[in-house]
């Protein structure tokens, strides 16, 4: 697939990414709420239903969630 060549492109896949690892994981954003409190994160599920809605979210936040759904060794052609 290679990398994306927008921004439009990169904050579908980066939304897209986190879903699909969410739905692997058999976790709902109410549960990623609460495994985000642990990472300090006053996150709701409908502030996290938006971001991945947009597709806009700070690096910060992508970086917790995938913390939070015990994700290791993300390439970037995963995205």
């Amino acid at each position: 697939m290679g990398f994306a060549k927008t921004e439009e492109e990169w904050q579908a896949r980066a939304s897209s990414f986190l879903k699909a690892k969410m739905k692997e994981a058999g976790v709902t954003y109410v549960e990623l709420v609460d495994r985000l409190k642990e990472h300090g994160f006053e996150e709701t599920e409908a502030s996290i239903t938006m971001k991945l809605k947009r597709g806009t979210f700070a690096a910060t936040f992508l970086l917790a969630c995938l913390a939070a759904l015990e994700l290791e060794g993300i390439r970037l052609d995963d995205f």
